[in-house]
């Protein structure tokens, strides 16, 4: 084990088991990053809290100049997962603030910044866990460029990382929000940097209600140790299973969250489990037919009622047909008798927070299932990818200057 592992390892305490398996095992099996990275979630957000409570009036001050530019949008950016935390917050992110708000990916941006950039006045808000991605450093100069007015909001993981050393060099209209230190995952797939990123966007796109949403983090790191808790063996179970597909179905800010989960799924099985993610109405549009005898289903159940009448039809279609391998639902607390093998019931108490916020904690399950299929499959979790055909950050990639 590296020296950092070590410093990890002796920094934040683990009892004798990390997700079912020992310390030892979890070093044998190139495991133990990911199980503690996954498993430190629930406080890691907290901490998320405490500090957008704790800068609340820099992000207030910087927002407000921001909004009172005329015709304003604000792009939400980032690459891979990171890209995914935009796309979840598009929706919210415009709700709560009443700006127009896009999620673009870097990796789309630097190709068109004609197409998406505003060239009046644009806030690009970057979310990036090593923030050296050559796309979101990109990004943000092209932007520079293009836009007559651009702010830059900067949630990143790492410190060290260019873009957060960006704004130590006379950088205007630029605030960078770091997350905890133990957010900045050091294993292959982001699972903490994921939603804590996702956590401080929500948090930030509502900071004048930042005290009252103290209960819903809380709230939500409960449901998240009622899983880490209560359903860790069941899954472990669902990875031994002989599942060669697996698909993911949301609705708002949650189809998001199943395409970062069908992605967590893929890349910690080296791509020997085939992902798909779609809405839950989108599915029926000929997605549908991908469903075969080695199937895993996984629904993301909204908590909001009308969505949830959709997605329950959805389901009651699916048993009429071809049901697949395993069948697994997401939901905050259960209503009914839902057509499933498995129900992962988040709030078994009853007790609720706004739809965006369960976008947080949903992905769990899906962390939890790639992790365990990744070591059913003979792989490591902390470096999946045995022909490296995936890095923690990305390589090869050549910045081609944007013509004027």
């Amino acid at each position: 084990m590296s020296s950092k592992s070590n410093v990890l390892k002796d920094q934040y305490s683990i009892s004798k088991e990390l997700l079912g398996f020992t310390l030892s095992e979890l070093q044998e099996n190139e495991g133990y990053l990911t199980a503690k990275e996954i498993a430190q979630q629930p406080k890691l957000w907290q901490k998320t809290w405490q500090l957008v409570h704790d800068q609340r009036e820099k992000l207030s001050a910087f927002l407000n100049t921001a909004f009172i530019q005329d015709s304003l949008t604000v792009i939400l950016t980032g690459a891979g997962t990171s890209a995914f935390i935009g796309n979840v917050l598009q929706g919210p992110f415009q709700k709560n603030t009443n700006k127009i708000t896009r999620a673009i990916a870097t990796t789309d941006l630097i190709l068109h910044p004609e197409q998406y950039f505003n060239r009046k006045a644009t806030l690009l808000i970057s979310f990036a866990r090593s923030g050296d991605s050559p796309e979101s450093v990109a990004a943000v100069n092209i932007a520079d460029e293009f836009c007559e007015t651009v702010f830059h909001l900067i949630i990143t993981c790492n410190p060290e990382g260019q873009l957060a050393l960006s704004s130590e060099h006379g950088k205007k209209r630029t605030m960078v929000f770091l997350l905890p230190p133990e957010a900045d995952d050091q294993s292959l797939a982001m699972t903490g940097s994921f939603t804590s990123m996702l956590l401080a966007g929500l948090l930030i796109s509502r900071v004048g209600e930042i005290n009252r949403l103290r209960t819903q983090v809380d709230l939500l790191s409960l449901f998240a140790e009622n899983i880490l808790e209560n359903y860790i063996d069941k899954l472990r179970n669902v990875a031994k299973l002989d599942f060669q597909r697996a698909i993911f179905l949301g609705s708002g800010p949650l189809q998001s969250v199943a395409n970062e989960s069908d992605l967590k799924v893929q890349e910690l099985t080296d791509g020997n489990v085939i992902c798909k993610s779609d809405s839950f109405l989108g599915f029926r549009h000929g997605p549908k037919a991908v469903i075969n005898s080695s199937t895993l289903l996984v629904y993301l159940f909204s908590n909001n009622a009308h969505v949830y009448q959709y997605e329950t039809d959805l389901v009651k279609a699916i048993g009429l047909g071809e049901r697949g391998l395993y069948r697994i639902g997401v939901i905050e607390t259960a209503k009914k008798d839902i057509d499933v093998d498995m129900l992962i019931e988040l709030s078994p108490t009853g007790e609720s927070v706004d739809e965006e916020m369960l976008s947080v904690v949903s992905v769990l399950p899906a962390q939890l299932i790639g992790f365990y299929k990744s070591l059913e499959l003979g792989l490591s979790p902390d470096k999946p990818s045995r022909e490296e055909t995936i890095t923690r950050v990305v390589r090869g990639v050549t910045i081609y200057p944007f013509p004027e």
